[in-house]
Formats: C-alpha cells, structure tokens, sequence
C-alpha cells in the first residue's frame, strides 16, 4: 500500500510539473509583443517586405494625397478673369496669369489661348491633349498601390504556408517529443504574417480607391472648365 502511494506520489508530482511546464510556456508565448512577432528571426523575411510595402503605401499616398489637393486648387475668378481678358483682346495677359497659376487647369487653358486664331477642333485637341498628361502625372504611383494591395496578402500567405510546413516538419521530426505549446506558438506565429499581409493590402486598398476617387472628381472639374472655355471661345466678341 505504500509502495502504491508513493507511486501515485510520483506519479502526481510529474503530472503538475509538466501542467506547470505547459503553462509557463504558454505564458511565455502569451508575453509577446506585436514587435516581437513581427521580428522573429523564423518569419523576418517576409515581414521585412511587408514592412516595406507598408511604408510605400504610406509615402506615395501622403505624396499624392498632397499634390492633388494643390491641383484641385482653384484662383477666385479665375474663369471670369480669362473671360474678360479674351472679350477685351487681352490674350497675352490672359496666358499671364495662367503662367502665375500652377495647376492642371491653368495649363490646359494656357494651351487652348496659345492656339487661339486656329480651327476651334484643333484647340480642343490641345487642351484634351495637355489634360491627359496632367492626369497621368496625378495617377504617378496609384498603379503601384493597387499591385500592393493585390500582393501583400499572396506575401502573407506564403510566410504562413512556409511557416506551417516547418512546424509539421519538426512535429514529424521528432514524433516522440511533442510539445503542443511549442507547436500551436510556431504556427500561430506562422498565421500572423498572413494577418500583416492582409493589414497592409486592405490598406494599400483604401488608399487606391480614395486617390483615384479624388482625380475622378478633379478630372470632371477639369472637363467642365474647358467646356466652360470653348464655349468662351463661340461667344461674339
């Protein structure tokens, strides 16, 4: 009967060891940081990329974030003052104040003055000619967001694909020697390079979509400036 005791003894003291072992290993994987997660050396080559995918978004967004609202940007007047100028014959200082204007529409209007005297089919193929260069330079850098928000998530994905595999290949490795912690950490570790590649292409997403939206909005407000200027150019003198 003591012999039995002392077994059960045994047997209860290892049984609460290893729960306790469990459990400061999981404690251990629960202290990590998001930091910590995102520089593990296992996963580090693919968050390094998406790291640098993220900054990019960030950059080229703030960037053309900027150089629209500095587009859309309109003087006071500005169409009355070039009316006025073109019924008073005044083209030159009409061209004047679309130099002294650095925006897409100033431009475009400056163009349509400089063929002032020429077939009116011919001054609006220079002003819808002029206008598409401004546009192409507003969407400088929109096309690599998109390609972003298509990508980062593939990138995510294979980090955790790449990931499981290891983590099975070590389960199998050493079927004698599981440690449930140790495994259920590496893959949840491997499934949080899918959830930072899903982050930065929702990201790179809505910055896409919000960029293109602002030059749809700029681009009508271009078109109806222009209209407004060939009718200009039909009006009697």
């Amino acid at each position: 009967m003591k012999i039995l005791f002392l077994l059960n003894t045994i047997q209860s003291d290892i049984t609460d060891a290893m729960i306790s072992s469990n459990l400061q290993e999981e404690a251990v994987i629960h202290d990590k940081s998001v930091m910590e997660l995102i520089f593990q050396p296992a996963s580090l080559w693919i968050m390094i990329p998406l790291l640098l995918m993220f900054a990019y978004t960030i950059y080229i967004f703030m960037e053309r974030f900027f150089a629209i609202q500095r587009a859309s940007k309109e003087e006071r007047n500005f169409m009355n003052n070039i009316r006025d100028f073109i019924h008073h014959g005044k083209v030159e200082s009409a061209m004047a104040l679309c130099k002294g204007n650095d925006t897409p529409l100033a431009r475009m209007i400056e163009k349509g003055l400089t063929r002032i005297g020429k077939p009116l089919e011919d001054v609006s193929t220079a002003i819808e000619n002029t206008g598409k260069l401004e546009v192409s330079n507003l969407e400088k850098g929109t096309p690599a967001l998109a390609t972003i928000a298509g990508a980062a998530p593939m990138v995510g994905f294979l980090g955790t694909v790449v990931g499981m595999i290891v983590s099975f290949h070590a389960m199998e490795a050493n079927p004698n020697n599981l440690n449930i912690s140790v495994l259920a950490g590496g893959i949840y570790t491997a499934l949080f390079t899918t959830v930072a590649g899903l982050i930065v292409g929702i990201i790179a997403y809505i910055c896409s979509n919000y960029l293109i939206t602002k030059i749809a909005r700029l681009v009508n407000m271009l078109e109806t400036k222009t209209t407004e200027f060939m009718d200009l150019l039909h009006e009697p003198v």
